[in-house]
């Protein structure tokens, strides 16, 4: 508890009208201290489940530049842990990747590129002018939850896809059934994910103490040490490791691939074509994805997650536009932020913005060392073991619904998120929550003060 007082007296130093060297370097060290170096390193192996495969699957596809998508991510995971000092994940924007890989040949590189570039700046647009924190002011709580639940719900159901079904990323398709045994088999899986169960449990409370207090002095003194010991095993990180080593025995002659140093990074070539293929196909599905789950949603989660930490939307959305400002010109996947890899690296342990700068750096080094030849190792690590990271994740971003308390804003969230999945269409679900958010204020409104409207009126939601 000692750490929060400094933190939001950081922020308060830290205001953009007087900045100081000492104040700024202060509060770039406090962003990235670890609140418990074993758990912030397992807290970035949370985001990961989703990651890898949408990255795997565009360079099996479409030949993305790996090495290249690796070294930016890096510097934006390092970026974003000193910006924000939280663990604010860098995700591939889904849409977009989803549009590349479906597509066949009329949506490659320079097409999905010029979508995020688009994608990026319309972000930027929205946050410089302060437009993005008027829409997230506007927005109502139940919609946002019903957004956050049904993205949630989306990532384990598709966790529990990788688990139970063998998966080809390079079509985005699932094909025979997972077999029990072997080193991707179900039998893995299930023990993997017991074991994250046992080490990590439910997860705690968001006003639980993450240090000792008076409480734990009073408590069994053996199990106060089972749990501290407990609280100190990486479960997701012994995890991850155990699927590169299973890379390896899987295809012991993978290590023939490799090979070292950094992959060409060369500007990319764009023609009329691409963008607009890439704005009609890729920027317009997304772009309302990017607004609700990668600005608002987030920040929602980050005042959740965090309090005294909050971010506006306007920050956010900048960080969004530039990253793929910059790196898209260069072949770099485009990317956001995301409620789901913040629910994931938060499930796992990650409290600082140290938590993605080490994800950021080992990110780096990979691309630097092993460039594109990396995606051979990917593609034999178990992709069960991948599920079961990307079900904790997303059901940690489908539990932050639970503070809704009223019939009222329960029904508007379900109504967001079935839509929303039915549809597959998260702008889709967000349009017909606002509708029934408003309809019910009308109703409430009329009943309350129209009295001779209620005849007209008598139904009940």
């Amino acid at each position: 508890m000692e750490s929060q007082n400094p933190q939001t007296s950081e922020n308060l130093d830290s205001n953009p009208t007087s900045p100081s060297p000492s104040n700024l370097v202060h509060k770039v060290k406090s962003n990235l201290v670890f609140q418990s170096k074993w758990a912030e390193l397992n807290g970035a192996m949370g985001d990961l489940g989703t990651y890898i495969p949408i990255v795997l699957a565009l360079t099996l596809a479409k030949d993305l530049n790996l090495g290249t998508t690796l070294i930016f991510t890096g510097v934006y995971n390092m970026v974003t842990g000193v910006i924000y000092g939280v663990p604010m994940p860098v995700q591939p924007m889904k849409s977009i990747a989803a549009v590349a890989i479906s597509d066949g040949s009329d949506f490659n590189i320079p097409e999905i590129m010029a979508a995020g570039i688009c994608t990026g700046a319309i972000l930027l647009v929205l946050g410089a002018t302060g437009l993005m924190q008027l829409v997230y002011k506007l927005i109502p709580l139940s919609v946002v939850r019903g957004i956050q639940l049904s993205q949630g719900l989306a990532f384990a159901m598709t966790a529990v896809k990788y688990i139970r079904k063998v998966q080809d990323f390079s079509k985005s398709k699932s094909k025979e059934n997972r077999h029990w045994v072997g080193l991707d088999g179900l039998i893995l899986a299930i023990v993997c994910a017991c074991f994250i169960i046992v080490i990590n449990g439910a997860g705690k409370e968001r006003n639980e103490r993450e240090t000792s207090n008076v409480d734990d002095e009073e408590r069994n003194m053996r199990s106060k040490r089972i749990k501290k010991t407990m609280a100190n095993i990486p479960s997701a990180f012994i995890v991850f490791l155990l699927g590169v080593v299973l890379a390896f025995i899987r295809k012991p002659a993978v290590v023939k691939d490799i090979k070292f140093g950094p992959s060409s990074m060369e500007v990319v070539q764009f023609t009329s074509h691409a963008w607009k293929q890439g704005f009609i196909k890729g920027t317009i599905p997304q772009l309302p994805l990017s607004i609700l789950n990668s600005v608002i949603a987030v920040c929602k989660l980050s005042s959740d997650l965090f309090p005294g930490k909050e971010f506006s939307a306007t920050s956010v959305s900048i960080t969004v536009g530039l990253m793929n400002l910059v790196g898209c010109w260069f072949g770099a996947m485009p990317c956001c932020h995301g409620a789901g890899g913040l629910a994931g690296q938060y499930k796992f342990g990650g409290r600082s913005g140290g938590c993605v700068a080490i994800l950021g750096a080992a990110k780096m080094a990979l691309g630097l060392v092993l460039g594109t030849s990396l995606v051979r190792i990917l593609d034999w690590f178990p992709v069960g073991i991948l599920g079961v990271l990307l079900l904790f994740a997303g059901i940690e971003l489908a539990m932050t619904c639970r503070d809704m308390n009223s019939k009222g804003e329960c029904f508007v969230m379900l109504i967001c998120t079935a839509v929303s999945l039915v549809g597959s269409s998260a702008a889709l679900g967000f349009v017909c929550g606002m509708v029934v958010h408003v309809l019910l204020k009308l109703r409430n409104y009329s009943s309350r003060d129209q009295s001779s409207c209620t005849v007209f009126i008598n139904g009940t939601p």
